[in-house]
């Protein structure tokens, strides 16, 4: 495990940093290779190597490259070093967030971040929050709380 977590961390790191000198799009033979992902389900599971080679072979040059600094899209975050190694280390915990229950950790972090913002926004102790999956679900619950 340790050689691909290993591996893993070195192509993400010669990917991040290609970005500075490659196009924002991918060219047309990067989309066209995506088809050799197609085809029928294997009928036996793969070498882990094997699978982020391919991945990084086929995926790496197909990809946008919004983390670059050419790229004036849409507001999609950042790939910061640390961003990326938080998710790494989270994704390695595999924590299901939803409750304090599944997850002390992901309700305590919770609870810090919302006291921040409290404290940027200056609402009062009193004002209440939670994180939810993404911007289709803050809208729904957008429009659930003020409804209420």
């Amino acid at each position: 495990m340790n050689n691909l977590l290993q591996d893993a961390a070195a192509r993400a790191q010669t990917y991040l940093e290609s970005l500075d000198d490659r196009d924002v799009a991918p060219s047309e033979a990067a989309l066209a290779a995506l088809a050799e992902f197609a085809g029928p389900l294997p009928e036996q599971g793969r070498d882990g190597g094997e699978v982020l080679a391919a991945l990084d072979r086929l995926g790496s040059p197909a990809t946008m490259a919004s983390a670059g600094p050419r790229y004036f899209g849409f507001v999609t975050g950042g790939s910061l070093p640390v961003a990326l190694a938080a998710d790494w280390l989270i994704s390695a915990w595999d924590q299901n967030a939803f409750s304090s229950t599944s997850s002390p950790l992901g309700a305590g972090l919770e609870a810090a971040c919302l006291g921040w913002l409290r404290e940027i926004f200056e609402f009062p102790e009193s004002a209440g929050g939670a994180f939810v999956t993404g911007a289709t679900m803050a809208n729904f619950t957008g429009l659930a709380a003020a409804r209420h």
